[in-house]
């Protein structure tokens, strides 16, 4: 098992790597940094000595390991438009978007699992039908809109519920949350059930087309003729195969909840990662986008690497192929 992790965390590093690459070309060649802090009125020696200090006057392949190295310390320069050090506009809006993220991905795991091993073992039930014309509506929709009709229903008509902001956090070291207060709670309700729209579809229908496609083989036919009880053959068998294309499914929507959530904090107003780079594209403030865009990859090459290593764990063919050097 720790050849195929030391595996992972090779292919994990060049990604980075690459993905570091990316976000040096946008960081470098993507608007003139020196114009974003210097005056309009700053002369020919004051550009020649902030290019000095900020080592753009060094070749490409220097700039490129500084950038790296810097990188590795948290360290993505100063934000353009907010005159505020990237990392630390980041870390002050990072747990939003993770408290958003973990609900809504808790919502979709649940209530997709859950409903999707219903539907599969009630196929031709009225309550499946209306299940899963109902999901069409988590497919086909776009997410700005579920979130704009939530808020009109819930907040607008309603008034349960607020429409925007985060409510009153909680400051704990270096963490806001706002999930000890009741207007946090609140507030988080409906861009979590929006969020969680998409991939909680995805999850009930990925788990009934498995769990019926299970159902089918010979050994669930075989367990059934050796008298198992219908919960130990539906649970113990049927459910227990079907988790390993779910558990990829369901680690790369978690790394498009974290990563994407821009739509929908755009939409509440949600003060978190996602809308300080929506903010930032817009102010084309370079150094936000690029830390954004390696955050992203961080997210989804650490998630990746879990569900390698939860592969590695659920199937057993994963761990004989080791043993045999496969």
């Amino acid at each position: 098992m720790l050849a195929f992790i030391a595996r992972r965390l090779v292919q994990s590093v060049i990604v980075m790597l690459v993905v570091a690459f990316i976000a040096f070309l946008v960081f470098r060649y993507v608007g003139d940094p020196l114009a974003a802090l210097l005056s309009q009125d700053a002369k020919q020696a004051d550009y020649d000595a902030a290019r000095e200090r900020l080592g753009l006057d060094q070749p490409f392949y220097v700039q490129f390991y500084y950038f790296v190295l810097n990188a590795l310390q948290g360290n993505f320069g100063i934000s353009y438009r907010l005159q505020q050090p990237v990392s630390q506009l980041i870390l002050e809006r990072l747990p939003a978007t993770i408290e958003l993220a973990f609900a809504s991905a808790t919502i979709a795991l649940v209530f997709g699992v859950l409903l999707g091993i219903y539907t599969a073992l009630r196929p031709r039930a009225v309550s499946t039908g209306v299940i899963m014309t109902a999901s069409l509506v988590g497919v086909s929709l776009p997410t700005f809109l579920i979130g704009i009709g939530l808020i009109y229903v819930f907040a607008v008509e309603l008034k349960w519920l607020p429409s925007f902001g985060r409510g009153e956090v909680v400051q704990i070291g270096w963490w806001r949350t706002g999930l000890l207060t009741q207007s946090g709670l609140r507030s988080l309700v409906l861009p979590a059930i929006t969020l969680s729209l998409f991939q909680l579809t995805l999850i009930m229908r990925l788990v009934r087309a498995e769990m019926l496609e299970v159902l089918r083989t010979d050994y669930i036919r075989f367990a059934k003729a050796r008298g198992l009880s219908q919960r130990a053959i539906n649970f113990g068998h049927a459910l227990k195969n079907t988790m390993v294309p779910v558990i990829t499914i369901t680690g790369l929507q978690l790394g498009s909840v974290i990563a994407f959530a821009i739509i929908t904090e755009t939409v509440f107003q949600w003060p978190g990662v996602g809308s300080l780079f929506v903010n930032s594209v817009a102010a084309v403030d370079v150094p936000v986008m690029a830390a954004y865009l390696v955050f992203v990859a961080l997210v989804f090459v650490v998630i990746n690497l879990i569900v390698d290593i939860l592969y590695f764990i659920v199937d057993p063919r994963l761990r004989d192929g080791a043993k045999t050097g496969r």
